[in-house]
């Protein structure tokens, strides 16, 4: 876990979020469902379940929860028990210009694991992870010509997954804040083992073009487990769990889907936050103290500093929105400092970037 929140705060500090599907106030925002496995792919069958089966049961679920809500679209990648090639499903949610893509499985192991867990593509932190990303990615023996299709991908060596993660670096930053906000409900709704937010090397998350996450949603092979997410009960309660967590996401990000909100002329703080939550860019530190002047700081305005441990941090503008300060962050790089990134306060005290998205007033 300490991996991923690393990586994490890198990509969230380096990366000004430019590749997300804009959209106007009158879009709806899409998100992409994709059962695992189906038809000639059974997926684990532990404890005699079938995974392909469970999946889509919850994946439908999932579905018909966000169709209650009016600006959000949901498109699967199957709707029956068909196979559904690894590039295809990504290739789905390339075509509809997807927001989010959600992989649902379910998980085996040959101990008694149990609990449930979500993933972004990444290399994998350990050989367990590993394990489950070449499991999941063994469906591509099962197509025509894979070998051709995935570039000589292969799902049994480690050194294959390297080549994975270039393509969704964009996006790793808001696919950890979906995966961990999924994760969180699974926790907080349904008390489920906190198996945390992973990153492995899921061929099904490299080709596409979105925010993407894998949900392992529990082991079929742990006897009480299975039996839970082949119930109805249970079933209805995962996918409960991942609506929310996607619904919870669109709400922290609306302004990336909707445009920026406005602000009054010479204003740079949004009413979108109660005023105690705030987000600065900090563009240097130092032990001198430098004149908050226009020309010591190439040009930028709107300059505040702070003393602390003895040396003085200069932050440019103070915005609550989210989007506004991204857009400050990139103009201060694009004026000379580069190693620019975004701070969150709480009254006046610095918080993580994580607890400021996860604030429920945000």
């Amino acid at each position: 876990m300490k991996y991923i929140i690393k990586f994490f705060f890198i990509s969230f500090i380096f990366c000004a979020f430019s590749s997300l599907h804009s959209q106007n106030s009158d879009q709806k925002f899409t998100v992409v469902l994709d059962p695992g496995h189906g038809g000639k792919d059974p997926g684990n069958t532990g404890n005699g379940y079938l995974e392909k089966n469970i999946a889509l049961y919850i994946a439908l679920k999932v579905g018909a929860q966000l169709e209650k809500q009016s600006d959000i679209k949901v498109i699967y990648t199957r709707k029956k028990d068909v196979f559904v090639n690894l590039f295809k499903r990504a290739e789905i949610a390339n075509k509809s210009k997807a927001d989010l893509f959600i992989s649902i499985h379910c998980d085996a192991h040959n101990s008694n694991a149990y609990g449930a867990g979500t993933f972004v593509l990444g290399l994998h932190a350990n050989q367990r992870n590993f394990e489950i990303a070449k499991k999941e990615n063994s469906v591509i023996f099962k197509e025509k010509d894979y070998e051709q299709k995935y570039d000589g991908f292969d799902p049994n060596s480690p050194e294959s997954v390297i080549s994975l993660v270039l393509m969704q670096e964009d996006y790793l930053d808001q696919s950890i804040v979906i995966a961990d906000l999924i994760q969180k409900a699974f926790v907080s709704d349904l008390n489920r083992r906190n198996r945390t937010v992973k990153q492995a090397g899921f061929i099904v998350l490299k080709y596409t073009y979105m925010p993407s996450v894998l949900v392992e949603t529990g082991f079929l092979t742990n006897k009480k487990e299975g039996a839970y997410l082949n119930s109805k009960k249970g079933q209805r309660e995962m996918a409960s769990s991942i609506a929310n967590g996607i619904i919870r996401y669109k709400s922290i990000y609306k302004d990336d889907f909707i445009g920026p909100i406005e602000l009054n002329k010479g204003s740079s703080v949004s009413d979108s936050v109660k005023d105690e939550y705030y987000l600065k860019i900090q563009i240097a530190s130092s032990k001198k103290k430098i004149p908050l002047k226009s020309y010591n700081f190439k040009g930028l305005k709107n300059l505040t500093r702070n003393l602390s441990d003895g040396y003085y941090r200069y932050y440019y503008e103070r915005t609550a929105n989210y989007s506004k300060a991204k857009s400050f962050l990139k103009k201060a790089q694009n004026n000379g400092f580069k190693d620019a990134i975004i701070v969150a306060f709480k009254n006046d005290n610095k918080i993580s970037i994580n607890d400021y998205l996860s604030q429920d007033t945000y």
